[in-house]
């Protein structure tokens, strides 16, 4: 869990902000609340790390209607919905959409820190995963065109030989420039190299999470039009 993380809250009545808020507190979570979803998206900055308890029901911008905009955004931050019993089916549709968890109210007290808990936990996992993904992908698009033949048939278990006649250069100039993509790319081995390849042409469980959700999106806007 980063030490950095917030919980926000969104909820339009103010007792109920209150006590979620000071619930939070007295278990060492910093915790920001929200009369709107709008005045949440004024302040929303990406980067912040956290989770966010989010009613389902407001005037205005609905719970729904801010997880919407939210997914296209491309945000990933886990949202844990605040329910009343005659907005289950309200939040079977927000999990559809993505959202992390949801809880019917009244609810316990141990019930939201414990999804909370687990919220932040995903949220510091995913943020870990796409900067991790980020920093290969800096590293890959730091090596010269040439380099990059070179990683291609290296992760392809081709011998320095075989590269250097499909290349067309000398052997030496084959290990000079595999030498210098293992540097770059911070490998320390033929496997690690390989596995830092894999997960830039494979999709990370948070990247797919977010294709999954931007589908989803066009896909009802589409039925609404």
């Amino acid at each position: 869990m980063n030490r950095n993380a917030s919980v926000f809250i969104v909820d339009d009545d103010d007792a109920v902000r209150s006590s979620l808020r000071l619930l939070l507190k007295s278990v060492g979570l910093p915790a920001i609340a929200y009369a709107s979803a709008t005045d949440f998206l004024s302040a929303w900055q990406p980067e912040q790390p956290g989770c966010l308890v989010l009613d389902v029901r407001m005037p205005g911008m609905s719970g729904l209607e801010l997880q919407h905009e939210l997914n296209r955004r491309g945000a990933i931050i886990p949202v844990i919905f605040i329910t009343g019993h005659a907005d289950i089916p309200m939040a079977v549709e927000a999990i559809q959409h993505g959202a992390f968890d949801f809880l019917q109210k009244p609810f316990r007290d141990q019930d939201l820190i414990d999804r909370v808990q687990r919220a932040l936990t995903t949220d510091a996992q995913q943020r870990s995963e796409l900067a991790k993904r980020e920093m290969i992908r800096e590293r890959f698009d730091s090596l010269t065109p040439r380099e990059r033949e070179v990683l291609t048939l290296v992760t392809r278990g081709k011998a320095n030989k075989v590269m250097a006649g499909d290349l067309g250069v000398s052997q030496r100039t084959v290990e000079i420039h595999r030498a210098r993509v293992m540097e770059k790319m911070g490998a320390a081995s033929l496997a690690q190299l390989v596995r830092m390849m894999l997960d830039l042409e494979t999709q990370s469980p948070s990247t797919r999470r977010l294709q999954t959700l931007r589908n989803a999106v066009d896909a009802r806007e589409q039925r609404l039009e």
